[in-house]
């Protein structure tokens, strides 16, 4: 810890500086030198020993302190004499030729004016305020030097960029005069075409008017054989009047001809009515509604539907159930094509399930003598298929954007209250459908089995 100065000194050094002051601000250079000389001893100082405004940065690092507190620094710097004195020892500790240099009072000359002007401004020797000032002036001879130099090379960079810009200014200039003279020949080049052009349409507007009085020409013409057709087509239809009424006078001749036949013929049929009812009145005979048959006494059995055959203890996939079906009168069988080939024989190429198909259903038909009808789904045919259908059964394709399903609906709508019809599918939808409708509908391998004993 660096002891207090005695009153005695304090005085002295006050004395000292009251004797040599700064008659001018202290140069840049060297204030932000001393700046530094004092932030980085800043650190080797304890609190008590700094003073009372510059203990709050005690705990900065130099370069903070001399970007914080430089204001304040240099203010306790030049008032603070004690301070001052720590300073100065510690610059003593850390450059010590430089510093005993300067109390000798002859600093070194390789120095740099800079620093030696901040050591004396701190330490304050004899002759100390010659040595800030001979650093100004060094440190202004060489901003003015370094200004100088900036100054030629910034001259210089203009001079470049003025030679650069006048080349190009040159190579633009030659640019557009070579643009201009191909303008001036482009135009030169349409102005020729706009002649031309204009030519073209003299011409052409000539041309036109020689097509309209042409087209004028054409079109009285033409209005004259106009007039003459139609002149002629009344006379036509004048002449086809009087052809039709010749033709309707004819037929109502011979259909009076013809009344007059047909009214004695039904004369005749009425006379021969009037005699065989008044010979049946004259006989009493009653009308003759019985039949030979009807005077057996016997139990007549009663006429069986699909329902009553469903009533039966058969199983759903007996084939017998097919043929109790099929045996009803009047039966007509629906078969869902696909469904039912597609359950019994999928592999096969859709030709040839069909062909098989219709092969076991046309001998069924005759075996059975039942109407069968087949439905395929045609929607996603490219073409008509071409196919002979079997003697017995009717074959159907559903149109495009009509499925088979809504064929087979609507072919058992089709049929009249109490007719048997049977439809073969395993699809739901299509049992439900036809079962509204009054059809029965069984499973595909029902017809599958049945076929299989043809």
């Amino acid at each position: 810890m660096v002891e207090q100065p005695a009153g005695g000194a304090t005085s002295a050094d006050a004395a000292g500086d009251a004797v040599e002051a700064l008659d001018r601000p202290l140069p840049e250079g060297v204030r932000r030198r001393v700046v530094a000389l004092v932030a980085d001893a800043f650190g080797g100082l304890t609190v008590t020993e700094l003073p009372a405004q510059l203990r709050q940065y005690a705990r900065f690092t130099p370069t903070r302190r001399a970007k914080f507190a430089g204001n304040a620094m240099a203010a306790a710097l030049e008032g603070d004499a004690p301070f001052r004195r720590r300073i100065g020892e510690r610059l003593k500790e850390t450059q010590p030729e430089l510093t005993a240099a300067l109390v000798a009072g002859s600093p070194p000359a390789a120095a740099d004016p800079v620093d030696v002007a901040a050591a004396a401004y701190v330490l304050r020797p004899a002759g100390w305020v010659k040595l800030v000032a001979a650093a100004g002036e060094e440190a202004e001879r060489a901003d003015a030097e370094r200004a100088d130099e900036e100054v030629r090379l910034e001259l210089e960079r203009l001079r470049e960029e003025l030679a650069r810009a006048r080349a190009q200014t040159k190579s633009e200039t030659d640019r557009l005069r070579a643009e201009l003279d191909a303008a001036r020949k482009e135009a030169d080049s349409l102005q020729r075409k706009l002649r031309s052009a204009a030519n073209e349409v003299k011409r052409g507007e000539a041309a036109l008017r020689r097509g309209r009085a042409e087209s004028d020409a054409l079109r009285a013409e033409a209005a004259a054989q106009v007039s003459a057709a139609e002149s002629e087509t009344r006379r036509l239809r004048t002449r086809l009047s009087e052809a039709e009424a010749s033709v309707e006078a004819g037929r109502r001749a011979a259909r009076e001809g013809r009344s007059v036949e047909d009214m004695r013929l039904r004369l005749l049929l009425d006379t021969v009515l009037e005699a065989a009812g008044g010979l049946r009145r004259e006989l009493a005979l009653p009308p003759s509604s019985m039949r030979p048959a009807d005077s057996v006494d016997a139990v007549e059995p009663g006429r069986m539907s699909p329902k009553d055959i469903a009533a039966r203890a058969l199983s759903e996939t007996d084939p017998a159930l097919l043929d109790q079906l099929l045996a009803l009168p009047q039966a007509h069988l629906i078969v869902d094509g696909y469904n039912v080939t597609k359950t019994g024989y999928p592999q096969m190429p859709l030709e040839k399930q069909r062909l098989r198909l219709l092969g076991g259903l046309s001998v069924l038909a005759a075996q059975t003598g039942a109407e069968m009808t087949c439905v395929f789904d045609g929607a996603e045919l490219a073409a008509p298929v071409l196919l002979a259908p079997p003697r017995g059964v009717r074959v159907l394709f559903s149109k495009p954007g009509v499925t088979a399903d809504e064929v087979i609906r609507q072919l058992a709508r089709a049929e009249p209250p109490g007719r048997p019809v049977v439809v073969v599918s395993t699809d739901r939808e299509v049992a439900d459908g036809v079962a509204k409708a009054g059809a029965r509908p069984v499973a595909s391998l029902l017809l599958l089995k049945r076929l299989s004993r043809v």
